[in-house]
């Protein structure tokens, strides 16, 4: 590649970049919003990780996670904080 192109590609990196940027601040503000339930809250915080995950993936040179398996570890910490949250509420009645 001439010298051109590699600019026009790492302008094109640095516009997407602003944009992942401008989403994550759109899904961290809408993590505040009260009323909707927790199944809008659970899709928000899924969307901010894939968000977080895409900005990694085009930034850093290193080997990220596949979406499946970002998937499989949200679906995994879901588990454990569903479990963790069942445990406390019997804990309570007790």
């Amino acid at each position: 590649m001439n010298p051109a192109d590699l600019n026009a590609i790492e302008s094109e990196r640095q516009a997407l970049l602003a944009r992942i940027k401008t989403a994550e601040t759109a899904l961290r503000d809408s993590l505040h919003t009260r009323g909707f339930g927790e199944t809008a809250r659970a899709h928000l915080e899924r969307a901010l990780a894939h968000v977080q995950e895409a900005y990694i993936a085009i930034n850093e040179t290193k080997q990220v996670r596949s979406v499946q398996q970002l998937v499989d570890e949200l679906n995994r910490m879901q588990h454990v904080m569903d479990d963790l949250k069942q445990r406390q509420h019997k804990s309570q009645r007790i």
